[in-house]
């Protein structure tokens, strides 16, 4: 019997409610992946807008397909040496009916499937943050393809499913820390490693050209991210995902706070790319540790990892790293933060009884969580790398200097974000257009000799 199904005659019936709440968190978890869109697209600068919007959406596309095709089969089917599952019944989702439970639950296969689906899709859209204005869309899209195949479906399998080694030994990822932001952050990290620079780093100024878009990226990723995290319970039938909700607003207020007051104090302004920053660490570090800890400790959790990842964006200077949109500093160190922090914020009153040390557990479950951490962020950074190199000596991984000079946009998608050729409103007759502060009288005799001026160049 493929795992996840419940036929039994004393197996729970499906809940109404919960399958209602999981497609509504589902859809939640959908719209982050434009949200993203919209964060990263105000943070490049007018020419790599597009492209930058592309690289989202297009994962929405090719992650969907291959999720129903092989994917959910192998991050969620029949365990194979705790590194990967596998069963013929998810092969294109076709051996499933519609009243089968996913097991001990109360929602369809089908739903679990598909709010699994959501989390596939963001995790390699999370990745391009780091490299905008410089890759090739082409190998953007097949970079997606084999990254998802390689190292999202096996790790997701680790953290999540049953036998994997790491659900086996007892690592706390509520809604993917490890399986989603370390793994995105160490791809984005082994990737840029490989394909450099772009031009003008340290030397050019590479300004968000929309910090509304930014706000806006930022809003949308906040609201989502609730179905994302209280989702992740997959029901409402204890609590256990209304605290979840509870810390996921928590910490992500106290994480931009925490950013904000760091630029005060190191830079002297608060400003909105901060904030909007800020917010994200939040959201990230409380990911994984969000079921397992107290508000107080979500409090703890976002402040920590505020300020840990306001410092971190600046290493890329220090480094020589060219992570565009701060991937690194904000989703591998936010990511390694919240899961680390389980170990010693866990209350035991949460997800589960695990308890961290601060609350008398002492440093068993701290170990746990380094090993899932330093295991996910090995594996995805030398594999990613890996990829990048392979498709960089087939088909080539960045567009030519020139091209990324004069905008990736137009290159790559024959567009521009924005089109202001019409917005003047036509041109008005220069004849007709007195001198500022000019009088009547002078005004007039302007308008004479322009007339005449005008005459003589049409003769």
């Amino acid at each position: 019997m493929p795992p996840g199904i419940t036929i039994a005659a004393d197996a729970p019936e499906l809940s109404a409610a919960n399958t209602g709440f999981m497609l509504i968190c589902s859809a939640l978890v959908m719209l982050m992946t434009p949200g993203l869109a919209f964060f990263y697209g105000g943070m490049v600068r007018v020419k790599s807008t597009l492209n930058m919007l592309m690289m989202s959406f297009i994962s929405l596309g090719i992650v969907t397909i291959l999720w129903v095709l092989y994917g959910f089969s192998v991050a969620f089917g029949t365990d194979h040496g705790s590194l990967f599952g596998w069963e013929g019944d998810y092969i294109g989702l076709s051996g499933l009916g519609i009243n089968q439970l996913w097991d001990g639950y109360t929602i369809p296969v089908y739903v679990f499937a598909v709010f699994q689906l959501m989390f596939a899709v963001i995790t390699p859209a999370l990745i391009s943050g780091a490299l905008a204005d410089r890759v090739k869309f082409t190998a953007w899209a097949l970079f997606i393809a084999l990254w998802a195949t390689i190292v999202y479906f096996p790790v997701a399998h680790w953290v999540w499913g049953t036998g994997g080694w790491a659900f086996e030994l007892g690592v706390i990822d509520f809604a993917g820390g490890t399986a989603v932001h370390i793994n995105a952050g160490a791809a984005a990290l082994g990737v840029i490693l490989v394909i450099g620079k772009r031009v003008g780093f340290k030397k050019d100024p590479m300004r968000p050209h929309s910090l509304p878009l930014v706000m806006l990226g930022a809003a949308l990723l906040w609201f989502g991210w609730f179905g994302f995290n209280a989702g992740s319970w997959l029901g409402n039938d204890d609590g256990v995902g209304a605290l979840m909700f509870v810390n996921t607003q928590v910490a992500t207020a106290a994480a931009m706070l925490a950013w904000l007051l760091y630029e005060k104090l190191r830079h002297g302004a608060c400003t909105t790319l901060g904030a909007a920053s800020g917010a994200v660490a939040g959201l990230v570090a409380i990911t994984p540790s969000g079921g397992s800890c107290s508000p107080l400790g979500a409090i703890a959790i976002g402040a920590i990892a505020g300020v840990l990842c306001a410092m971190a964006v600046g290493l890329k200077f220090r480094f020589g790293y060219d992570d565009s949109l701060d991937v690194v500093g904000v989703h591998l160190v936010g990511g390694i933060a919240g899961s680390v922090l389980v170990g010693f914020f866990a209350t035991g009153g949460g997800q589960s009884e695990a308890q961290g040390l601060f609350y008398g557990g002492g440093l068993s479950q701290l170990w746990k969580q380094l090993a899932g951490v330093g295991a996910v962020l090995a594996y995805s950074l030398v594999a990613s790398a890996v990829l990048a190199l392979l498709i960089d000596k087939t088909i080539g991984m960045r567009v030519d200097e020139d091209d990324e000079v004069a905008g990736i946009d137009q290159v790559e998608h024959a567009e521009t974000a924005y089109d202001f050729s019409g917005a003047g409103g036509g041109t008005v007759p220069r004849t007709a257009v007195p001198a500022p502060g000019v009088d009547s009288a002078q005004g007039t005799a302007q308008v004479q000799r322009n007339e005449k001026s005008d005459k003589k160049v049409d003769a």
